[in-house]
């Protein structure tokens, strides 16, 4: 018996991702505990470390982080539907958390990626790393919050 199997990725059925978090205590007082489901991280956060400088992380940091980590594949992927192959990409992601009225709110994300790609003008590169702050999907998600992008190209 034949089993079928997907040609693509975008035919398979894609896992659904979880993560978890707890807090306990008031807002200013309190602490919490943040988890990726697939276990290869859990932090502590507070109030300190996320409207401060205190130790722990927060959910600003690990949107920034999945938004680098989405990015940086994103543009791999298009550089190779484009016929060129990159040999690294590494993304920053600044998440902008400011006191607004009412509470907070994440106000802008500054993107600076950097990609090796050999035989590929910058121009080329320019075009291909702006269409790809839109497709990639967590850009997409947070499409509430301005994005800016710094795309340097090396060689």
């Amino acid at each position: 018996m034949d089993i079928e199997r997907p040609n693509t990725i975008t035919e398979a059925k894609l896992p659904v991702r979880t993560s978890d978090a707890t807090w306990n205590g008031s807002l200013k007082e309190g602490n919490g505990s943040l988890r990726l489901g697939g276990g290869a991280f859990e932090g502590q956060y507070s109030f300190s470390s996320r409207f401060e400088n205190g130790r722990g992380t927060n959910p600003e940091e690990l949107i920034g982080a999945a938004h680098a980590g989405c990015y940086s594949m994103a543009l791999s992927g298009a550089l190779g539907a484009a016929g060129y192959e990159s040999t690294r990409v590494s993304t920053v992601a600044d998440v902008h958390i400011n006191k607004v009225e009412g509470g907070f709110a994440i106000q802008q994300i500054d993107l600076r990626t950097e990609a090796e790609v050999p035989n590929l003008s910058d121009s080329d590169f320019q075009q291909i790393a702006q269409q790809t702050k839109i497709d990639c999907p967590v850009s997409a998600a947070l499409s509430a919050v301005p994005v800016n992008l710094e795309a340097k190209l090396t060689s």
